[in-house]
């Protein structure tokens, strides 16, 4: 779709609109005097940024005002099509631009917005329509495409920052995306012309959470890796590691039942001891229920009803477990349970004895760490965060893309719960 036929459609749209009362010509007026008194304080503030430069110049020869240039600009408040921008007869290379990048044709709070926007789930067409009802005019999807330019330097930056404080706790997990790949195939397109091929592939981005004395948590790492296998999270370990992580700190890891994790870890932490999340722990019975002694089924309740009482009656004894004050009684409460319910589900309780102790060293820790570390659900709502997203967009076009919102998402998030978002660095 060309960008006029873009216009054409949001043109329509806005005619339907509940604000379609406002006539085109007061629009237009409106618009005008907010972009006019924009551009004069821009200019006024470039030209202040030019004289104070000057002001502290420590050179023998200072540069000289040559006049001006104009520049299309892009604001939060609509399009200056010829902003004056004041220059130097020589030294506009070297001095600091602030209100304005030497090349930047958008305002970082525009640019903000945007980003802003599209992490609450606009889509790029989307955000055509928002900007044209805010500027009048249609972006190209590339001009659109900008901010995430902006966005993923900031990524860069973050996956090279040094982590200086190493917390005691981990919370590890992944959640799986689509990627697209270029692969060895290739097409012709309606043109005729050949073109490798691309397909979607599943990919894991695998995150690692820390877990301060305070109760502080914060996003450490994140990585799209090919699998949640032993090999994938040796590598994510040695890059936290190389940032600076002191591993003989990490006294507890908190994961799901990763098969990859647990080999991996006691390599890289051999003194963490591994806290099994108790949701996925209890979840885990689901699949192993026999529905042995079930009452019979009657007009008011039916048998598939009588099942979900049983599975709901089950897993609210097994949570009752783990809320005891102390291990010693969240053992005797295992036996309670397995004494009520051996001859009913004999294998659902089978798969939750087993490996039951990983899930009780959330105790060896201060109790106002409990509600945090028994369990990934802190890094599980960052996962649905993104998901909401992702599901939108379908197949990331490259890791970098699927990072870089990944990274939206967590910034986001953090800023919500006044969390620090960089790991104490």
């Amino acid at each position: 779709m060309t960008i006029a036929e873009r216009e054409t459609q949001i043109l329509r749209i806005k005619s339907r609109s509940f604000l379609s009362g406002l006539t085109e010509a007061l629009d237009e007026r409106i618009r005008a005097h907010v972009v006019k008194v924009v551009q004069t304080m821009l200019e006024a503030a470039l030209v202040e940024e030019v004289l104070a430069f000057l002001t502290s110049w420590s050179g023998i020869e200072r540069p000289r005002r040559s006049g001006y240039f104009k520049r299309q600009t892009d604001t939060q408040y609509g399009r200056i099509p010829d902003l004056r921008v004041p220059k130097l007869r020589w030294g506009n290379a070297e001095r600091e631009w602030q209100v304005l990048q030497r090349y930047q044709r958008a305002r970082p709070g525009l640019l903000d917005w945007l980003a802003y926007l599209y992490v609450m789930g606009l889509s790029l067409r989307d955000l055509q329509e928002a900007l044209f009802l805010l500027m009048g005019e249609v972006l190209s999807r590339s001009a659109i495409n900008a901010v995430t330019l902006r966005v993923q330097a900031l990524l860069d930056n973050y996956r090279d920052q040094p982590v200086t404080s190493t917390p005691p706790i981990l919370i590890m997990d992944g959640v799986w995306v689509d990627i697209q790949y270029t692969v060895d195939e290739f097409k012709h397109d309606r043109a005729g012309h050949e073109r490798q091929c691309r397909h979607a592939q599943e990919r894991v981005i695998l995150a690692v959470m820390g877990v301060f004395p305070d109760g502080s948590t914060s996003i450490l790492h994140f990585e799209v890796a090919e699998a949640e296998e032993e090999a994938q999270w040796r590598s994510l370990f040695e890059h936290l590691i190389a940032r600076g992580l002191d591993p003989q700190a990490v006294s507890l890891i908190v994961s799901d039942g990763a098969r990859g994790l647990p080999a991996s870890r006691k390599v890289y932490f051999p003194h963490a001891k591994q806290q099994r999340c108790i949701p996925h722990k209890v979840r885990g019975m689901q699949r192993y229920l026999g529905h042995q002694e079930l009452p019979e089924a009657t007009a008011e309740t039916s048998t598939y009803q009588l099942q979900q009482q049983r599975w709901h009656e089950l897993k609210t004894d097994a949570y009752t477990i783990y809320e005891a004050p102390t291990r010693e009684e969240a053992q005797a409460r295992l036996a309670d349970f397995q004494a009520k319910w051996q001859s009913r589900e004999p294998q659902a309780v089978h798969s939750f004895v087993w490996g039951f102790q990983s899930t009780l060293h959330f105790y060896d820790f201060d109790s106002h760490l409990h509600p945090v570390i028994r369990t990934t659900n802190h890094l599980e709502r960052l996962f649905r965060e993104f998901r909401n997203k992702a599901d939108e967009i379908g197949a990331f076009p490259n890791e970098h893309s699927c990072l870089t919102l990944f990274f939206l998402v967590v910034q986001r998030e953090h800023a919500k719960h006044d969390r620090p978002f960089m790991a104490k660095t």
